[in-house]
């Protein structure tokens, strides 16, 4: 058995989906997945539906920082992995509302680190020297780059600029203290942009396909040059499993997708993809939708993963091209109807006209 935070979340569940594959392409037998989510917004059951219909996968719904919750998941399942996907992870709701961002970030990775180290500590023999915990943290916390500087590394010096990345910060000195003062199997990757299926809408790459094929604007954050290295997110999914069977306990692995793409080629690719595949019944073009807006306070200028190390010591490296991981995400989102229409609630609805409202084109 496994534990999984946030694991009804976009890598969270995309890693159950993974988890399970992976076995049956290697010829293991499926070991069961429990999932501890507090199903936020950005939370939704359905994205592994499948697997808790099959009895693979069971849903806890609680919070990370309620310690008995917590405490009562590992007691009644007895995993011997913990991976922790669970966060708040989007800067504009951080730029809003960081006091959620400190709380789940922070405040519940001590929770979930106390209460897994004391689980731990319970262990004998060999179910205590195999128990691993890994948590999933971001290339933000290292702050922005030039255009010239060189891509993170895992020796890069820390230097948050927005509230979501220094609570991410914040939870990876808490995970390497665990490991340096009390011994605690740590494990810790720091990636890059993910984009994939089952995405919440208000990221990027799903909000520019979802407003393209509703016929709304495209809002693009100032002058569209900002950098990402984009990461499909089975390709990080496939990481992190390597990390839990290679990794050395105390490290920490960047995962990039060595894919450096300015914001508005990102833009401009999925809309041509769209003239392609579901053209506009006017006969124009996806990209005359496009609309550059007022810039976010403190927008980071360049993200770029160095993933020499993982490449080197663990034998991981991306599958997937932008061109083809964007080519399979566009059309998920072309056939997954349902599932998007069960995350477009109200909440979400007023979350975007909040944050572009007030934003000059």
């Amino acid at each position: 058995m496994i534990l999984i935070t946030g694991g009804a979340g976009f890598i969270g569940g995309n890693f159950v989906h993974h988890w399970f594959e992976r076995a049956a392409k290697l010829g293991l037998a499926p070991e069961p997945v429990v999932v501890l989510d507090k199903l936020t917004y950005a939370g939704n059951p359905a994205t592994i539906a499948t697997h808790l219909k099959s009895g693979q996968a069971t849903l806890v719904q609680a919070d990370i920082a309620d310690r008995d919750a917590v405490r009562a998941a590992l007691a009644t399942y007895q995993p011997r992995l913990v991976v922790h996907f669970a966060a708040e992870s989007h800067v504009d709701r951080s730029i809003s509302g960081p006091g959620e961002f400190i709380h789940t970030n922070m405040v519940g990775t001590f929770s979930l680190l106390e209460e897994s180290r004391a689980y731990w500590s319970g262990l004998q023999g060999e179910a205590k020297a195999a128990f691993r915990f890994l948590h999933v943290s971001t290339d933000e916390v290292y702050g922005s780059l030039s255009s010239t500087d060189a891509a993170f590394s895992e020796t890069t010096a820390y230097a948050p600029n927005s509230p979501y990345s220094a609570s991410k910060a914040g939870s990876d000195h808490l995970v390497r203290a665990y490991h340096h003062t009390y011994g605690f199997p740590t494990l810790t990757t720091n990636c890059s942009n993910n984009y994939g299926p089952y995405h919440f809408p208000e990221k990027l790459i799903p909000l520019m396909i979802l407003n393209a094929l509703d016929g709304k604007p495209l809002p693009v954050y100032g002058d569209g040059l900002n950098i990402r290295d984009w990461l499909y997110v089975r390709d990080h999914c496939e990481a992190i499993c390597q990390v839990l069977e290679k990794g050395t306990l105390g490290e920490v692995y960047n995962v990039g997708g060595i894919n450096e793409i300015k914001n508005i080629d990102v833009v401009t690719t999925i809309c041509r993809k769209l003239d392609e595949l579901r053209p506009r019944a006017d006969g124009s073009t996806y990209e005359s939708l496009i609309t550059y807006v007022t810039d976010r306070p403190g927008h980071d200028r360049r993200y770029a993963i160095d993933p020499t190390k993982i490449q080197r010591d663990i034998g991981w490296s991306p599958a997937e091209t932008f061109e083809s991981g964007i080519n399979k995400t566009v059309a998920w989102y072309l056939q997954s109807t349902e599932w998007i229409d069960t995350v477009r609630s109200g909440a979400y609805r007023d979350w975007i006209a909040q944050n572009y409202a007030d934003r000059s084109a």
